[in-house]
């Protein structure tokens, strides 16, 4: 199976069809480099099911929402 690359948030690259496991998004509060607030959202993904090898991606709505499509594959 060839590799689906997809870019983080961050910059970082990821095969996707690594992928064996995504968490819902959550959202919290944060300000911005204005102190404006805001909300940020996040998701944990991981390349297998222990915990070493989740990571967890923060990002505006948008691109945690283009990131979870892109690792499902529908994007």
């Amino acid at each position: 199976m060839s590799a689906r690359w997809v870019k983080l948030p961050n910059g970082n690259i990821i095969d996707a069809n690594r992928i064996a496991y995504v968490s819902k998004p959550d959202s919290y509060p944060s300000m911005d480099d204005e102190g404006n607030d805001r909300v940020e959202y996040a998701v944990t993904f991981g390349t297998a099911y222990t915990r070493d090898t989740w990571m967890t991606v923060t990002g505006s709505k948008d691109e945690i929402a283009a990131l979870i499509r892109q690792l499902l594959g529908a994007g």
